[in-house]
């Protein structure tokens, strides 16, 4: 079947100058960006991107220099770049020598010292460190510290308290409110009785009703022994554990029974109990004078030895015996005893003998002048006044442990 050939562009339509202006529109709409679509950047010369922005500090300098850019970490310099220290000097001995060290701790000694008068023994005051003379087994030693104390006291009242006889029981009690009474507000004190074994009725406290309160409960004694030697031994062993400067004020007769501990023991005890000083009051002085002429001679031996073992106890430890008759007597006694513990000088010093080798070593303490003659005392109508150096008569040295 034949179908007549119609043209697609018909002659009559199509002319140059249509086909010229048409093909000129289709190009300048080309070249036109389209609508919501962003020009591309033009990207900049390859000398451009290997430079970094102005801003930008180098990684070394902390950071940026102004307010944008990345923040970098100074980088920590290495230890291979400090300089190496000088080597440290050689020293060679001898071929026959060996290196070796040697160090020597010398300890310090505290000594205090108590001065007063002879009579009315009151606390000499004013005194130098000049006036002192400390000798440690008859050489004398430099004191290199000097001070004078008033400070408050830790006592241990040790009370002997037995059914003997009651003047004993009656002066120990007013000894004890005596010394009691002359307590101050800041003052530690402590009550232990005695007789054939050892009781505290009170603790350490500052509270002065409960120490009243323990000694009225001293009514009736249970035993007739009185082991001197074991209650004082026992109390020094609490005391030395205690720290500072501790009193024992010793209120007894002095006479031991039947302790386990013997003299010498409990002598030895004494010496190598630092910082513990004893004053002691002997009791039943009033029956002792009542019974002369019928006591007999054992029995008044036996008492003269036990007033001698008091005073040796205080004068060990640098303290004082009294034996008082009468009770009116107590409060000067008590008096004295505050004056000595509550105002002392204290001398330290450097031993020159650095053994420290655990023996005993005496110490004696002199006054002297500004010359070096002994200290002469003058009341205000310049006559001679006797005094009492008033110190422990010796120490124990360190023991050194291998």
């Amino acid at each position: 079947m034949n179908f007549p050939r119609v043209p697609i562009f018909p002659q009559h339509f199509v002319r140059p100058q249509t086909l010229a202006a048409g093909l000129v529109l289709i190009l300048a709409f080309s070249a036109l960006p389209v609508a919501g679509q962003q020009p591309q950047p033009t990207p900049p010369p390859a000398d451009q991107q290997a430079q970094p922005p102005a801003d930008q500090g180098a990684p070394d300098a902390g950071g940026p220099s102004g307010d944008n850019g990345a923040i970098a970490l100074p980088k920590k310099k290495s230890k291979d770049d400090e300089p190496p220290p000088p080597p440290e000097p050689k020293v060679k001995n001898p071929p026959p020598l060996q290196n070796f060290s040697l160090h020597v701790d010398v300890p310090v000694v505290t000594v205090d010292v108590g001065v007063v008068l002879d009579k009315s023994k009151q606390f000499v005051p004013n005194l130098k460190q000049e006036n002192f003379k400390v000798f440690e087994d008859g050489v004398p030693q430099p004191v290199s510290g000097f001070q004078r104390i008033q400070a408050p006291i830790t006592a241990l009242m040790l009370c002997e308290f037995a059914s003997t006889n009651y003047w004993f029981v009656y002066d120990m009690r007013n000894a004890a409110y005596a010394f009691a009474q002359q307590l101050r507000p800041d003052d530690y004190v402590a009550v232990m009785t005695f007789d054939m074994r050892t009781q505290i009725l009170t603790d350490f406290t500052q509270d002065k009703r409960l120490v009243a309160q323990s000694l009225n409960s001293l009514i009736i004694p249970g035993f007739s022994e009185t082991n001197v030697f074991d209650a004082l031994y026992e109390s020094l062993d609490r005391m030395s554990r205690i720290e500072g400067r501790k009193y024992i004020v010793l209120i007894a007769s002095g006479r031991d029974t039947f302790s386990k501990i013997t003299l010498d023991k409990i002598l030895q005890k004494v010496k190598n109990t630092p910082n513990v000083t004893i004053f002691a009051i002997g009791t039943g002085q009033v029956a002792r004078i009542m019974a002369e002429g019928r006591m007999g001679p054992v029995t008044e031996m036996d008492y003269l030895q036990a007033d001698n073992q008091l005073s040796t106890f205080a004068r060990m430890t640098g303290g004082m015996a009294f034996f008082p008759r009468f009770v009116g007597e107590l409060p000067d006694i008590f008096h004295d005893i505050n004056e000595s513990i509550r105002s002392q000088y204290v001398l330290s010093y450097k031993p020159t003998n650095p053994k420290q080798d655990g023996s005993y070593r005496k110490l004696r303490v002199e006054l002297v002048d500004d010359e070096g003659h002994p200290l002469k005392m003058q009341d205000e109508k310049h006559h001679p006044l006797k005094y009492d150096v008033i110190a422990r008569d010796g120490y124990k040295a360190a023991q050194q442990v291998e």
